[in-house]
């Protein structure tokens, strides 16, 4: 049997967080949560409300053999703009904001340098601002909100097009694989 890590990400609208690493060999599960606050099992009321100090994130719990954290962070950041300090398109605010949740310190150590070659990299004119904190405790968010785009494809798709998050996501793939 396989034995599994956790890798946690903040990158604004947990919604759009699932799929991209839903879809991925290795991948056991995504869960979507809230993660990095001062409240004990928060709801999605409380969270937006901003008085929590939770993020929107993603628990994905993988492999490491058949897909490693490296390739989970590459992913990762295709997904999100990592030089927005106040949140993700739509979505504005603390609890939106892009963080990556090491789990022990080799990810602490992969995440840093991933995030100093992106900005090295020269992809991106400004600063590259996604937090790099510990894990804290991860409350997973109400059933509504687990695997929206499979239970509500068409508003799934219109939110994911309609904040821009598609096109960014289809930019960024290009830009990553110059």
């Amino acid at each position: 049997m396989a034995q599994y890590e956790k890798a946690t990400f903040a990158g604004g609208c947990f919604w759009c967080m699932v799929k991209p690493f839903d879809q991925e060999p290795g991948i056991h599960k995504v869960t979507s949560g809230y993660t990095g606050g001062h409240t004990a099992n928060p709801t999605y009321e409380e969270v937006c409300s901003e008085k929590t100090g939770h993020r929107e994130a993603v628990q994905i719990e993988f492999d490491p053999d058949v897909y490693p954290y490296e390739k989970l962070l590459e992913l990762f950041w295709i997904q999100i703009d990592p030089t927005d300090s106040d949140g993700q398109f739509f979505d504005r605010g603390e609890s939106y904001k892009t963080a990556i949740y090491f789990h022990d310190e080799e990810q602490r150590k992969l995440a840093e340098k991933s995030k100093r070659e992106l900005q090295d990299s020269g992809k991106y004119k400004k600063p590259i601002v996604t937090d790099i904190l510990e894990a804290k405790e991860f409350y997973p968010a109400e059933e509504a909100h687990q695997n929206y785009y499979q239970k509500n494809p068409a508003h799934y798709q219109a939110y994911y097009t309609g904040s821009g998050r598609k096109k960014l996501v289809e930019q960024n793939k290009e830009l990553f694989n110059k």
